[in-house]
Order: structure tokens, then C-alpha cells, then sequence
């Protein structure tokens, strides 16, 4: 066999061995819902449901400090007012660490609300609120967390929709020292996620089910205390190129419903100080 051959034959394996590691059966455990949450398909689809009597969640097998996670989703379709379904990553205890994508229901017809969130030791209060600019009830999108010492990047198909800098040098907290585990979830939250509890869950229209797959996770395992890490992975010292700002900001100025760095009645002594431009 040529060198070439055996170059193709090695690549081609590989290849086949990075897909087949995209598996729900070995990266996560359906972690409550009393059977409403299902691995289907070899390992390659999950679906959770929602009823009157609980909602359903899995989480991953291992914690991380630092990484990459990308989740393919396709949300509740129809009137999904009332419901929340999640992706997110979140650390142990009182004081924990946590960076959220939550998608809040909606009546038919109505677009979805992606609601995002950055928690440290405990604290949120940094939320900003999208509409997106496709039906994510119709097809699969992928919505990806980068995570590393110096930037959160939130992104849906690959565009950005967030960043949230490390900015300790000015005395704001930012998750670095606390590996969290990978988070999704389909629950009711109709006393909120719904205008603001107004638009009840409609429960004639359940059981309610939202899917995932093609989880991909590169990240830093955190195993008996300490992390396996290569910080020469792109996603590690990961930036925002001049393209990526560029579309960041085409989001922001389009589809961006709230943001809490423009809340000035919520912060009526000045804006966190992570929202001035020069942070």
C-alpha cells in the first residue's frame, strides 16, 4: 500500500472515530424526568419531554475547566408558552459559576426568546435577550459555548451572538477557577418565561419535546481535582477577528430584544463596569 494510501485509510478512520465520539451513550447521563428524557438512534439523538407531572434533563459525565461545547437543538414547535429549554454549563455549590442559553416559549406564531446569562460566585444580573433569525422549531441549529480564561463567546451557527470578557483588571468577576458540567433541560416555567408570566402553559398541547445531537465537546477535563488541558487548542486563546465583530454586532443591532448594559432604570448608579466600551 502506498504511503499515500495509508495517509487516506489513517485520515479516513480518524474521521470516522471523531464522529462516532459525538455520542449521547457515552458523554452524558439522562439525569431526572423518570424516563421523558431518551437516548435514541445509537447514541446520536436525544429528546426530552415535558408534561404536567415533570419536565426532563440530562448532564454531562464530566466536569470541565475551560472548553468548547457545541449543541445541535431543535426547540418545542407551536404554542411552547410556558416552557424553557436549555443548554448550559454550571459549577457545584452556593457560590457557583454558570453560562447559560435558554430559549423561553412562545405562542404560535410568536418568535422564541434566547435568553443569556454569565453567573460567578453566585451572581448573575448580566442578561441579554435575542430574537433569532430563523424558525428554530423547523430544523436543528447549532448553538455553542467557547469558554476559555479570557473570553465567553456564545454563538448560534457559527455567528456570534455575545462576548463577555475577562475584565478582573477592573475588579469584575469572570468564571475561571470552577469546572462546571455541561447542562440541558425542558421544564415550565410559566409563572415568568412567557411575557413575563402573563401567557400560561397550555397543557392540552403536551406532552411538549425538544431534540438535540450532534454534541461536540472539546474541552479541559477536570477529574479528582486536577485538568487535562492543552492550552494549544485554537479554542483556548480563541479571539474575535475583525469578521467575527462585524457580525456580532449585525445581531446585536438586529435582533437584540435587552440588554443590561443599557438597563439604566435596573442600575440607576451607572452601568456594570464590564459595559463600558473600553472593557
Amino acid at each position: 500500500m502506498s504511503a499515500f494510501k495509508i495517509f487516506f485509510f489513517a485520515a479516513l478512520l480518524a474521521a470516522v472515530f471523531s464522529f462516532s465520539a459525538a455520542d449521547f451513550n457515552s458523554d452524558v447521563n439522562v439525569a431526572w424526568g423518570n424516563g421523558r428524557g431518551k437516548i435514541l438512534n445509537n447514541g446520536q439523538l436525544l429528546t426530552l419531554s415535558l408534561d404536567r407531572s415533570s419536565g426532563s434533563g440530562f448532564q454531562s459525565k464530566t466536569e470541565y475547566l475551560f472548553g468548547k461545547i457545541d449543541m445541535q437543538i431543535k426547540l418545542v414547535p407551536g404554542n411552547s408558552a410556558g416552557t424553557v429549554t436549555t443548554f448550559y454549563l454550571k459549577s457545584e455549590g452556593s457560590t457557583w459559576d454558570e453560562i447559560d442559553f435558554e430559549f423561553l416559549g412562545n405562542m404560535s406564531g410568536d418568535p422564541y426568546t434566547l435568553h443569556t446569562n454569565v453567573y460567578t460566585q453566585g451572581k448573575g444580573d448580566k442578561e441579554q435577550q435575542f430574537y433569532l433569525w430563523f424558525d428554530p422549531t423547523a430544523n436543528f441549529h447549532t448553538y455553542s459555548i467557547l469558554w476559555n480564561p479570557q473570553r465567553i463567546i456564545l454563538t448560534v451557527d457559527d455567528t456570534p451572538i455575545r462576548e463577555f470578557k475577562n475584565s478582573e483588571s477592573i475588579g469584575v468577576l469572570f468564571p475561571k477557577s470552577k469546572p462546571m458540567r455541561m447542562y440541558a433541560s425542558l421544564w415550565n416555567a410559566d409563572d415568568w418565561a412567557t411575557r413575563g408570566g402573563l401567557v400560561k402553559t397550555d397543557w392540552s398541547k403536551a406532552p411538549f419535546m425538544a431534540s438535540y445531537r450532534n454534541i461536540k465537546i472539546d474541552g479541559c477535563a477536570h477529574i479528582n481535582g486536577r485538568s487535562s488541558c492543552s492550552p494549544s487548542s485554537s479554542w483556548y486563546t480563541q479571539q474575535m477577528d475583525a469578521t467575527s465583530q462585524a457580525r456580532l454586532r449585525w445581531v446585536q443591532k438586529n435582533y437584540m430584544i435587552y440588554n443590561y448594559c443599557t438597563d439604566r432604570k435596573r442600575f440607576p448608579q451607572g452601568i456594570p463596569r464590564e459595559c463600558a466600551p473600553s472593557a
